[in-house]
């Protein structure tokens, strides 16, 4: 853990690069301590129905979720929210000073004695990436 998900309405599709903020967060969440390397998940889901203040289409939100095994003091927690949320409107302001968008972050704690993990992304850290074949 962490999981980053990123929900961002679909009319921005043409004003900011998904991937690239997700590359973005992605960076800046490895090199926080808290979070360890072999944990960090970041995606993006476009979301083509909602409505936003005055029901202005012209209005695009990015909202992000970060959900973490629980165990961190509050402190840690906060530190670590603030400079995800600093480098996610870092990316964003160019984008935010000349069209309406709402940043929005939030994170909680898993459970961890409900949400069972398994997986080999450690085991192959630092191996050179392989094509894989189907």
């Amino acid at each position: 853990m962490p999981h980053f998900q990123i929900e961002y309405s679909g009319n921005l599709d043409q004003i900011v690069d998904i991937t690239a903020l997700c590359e973005h967060i992605r960076a800046t969440a490895v090199e926080i301590d808290t979070f360890p390397l072999a944990g960090v998940r970041v995606r993006a889901t476009r979301v083509d129905h909602y409505a936003i203040a005055d029901g202005d289409p012209k209005h695009g939100f990015v909202d992000i979720s970060i959900r973490l095994r629980a165990g961190r003091t509050p402190e840690v927690k906060q530190e670590a929210t603030q400079r995800i949320f600093d480098a996610a409107q870092s990316f964003l302001s160019p984008a935010i000073a000349k069209h309406s968008i709402a940043l929005s972050l939030e994170m909680r704690d898993i459970d961890p004695d409900l949400s069972p993990k398994t997986g080999s992304i450690r085991d192959h850290l630092g191996r050179p990436s392989q094509e894989v074949s189907s």
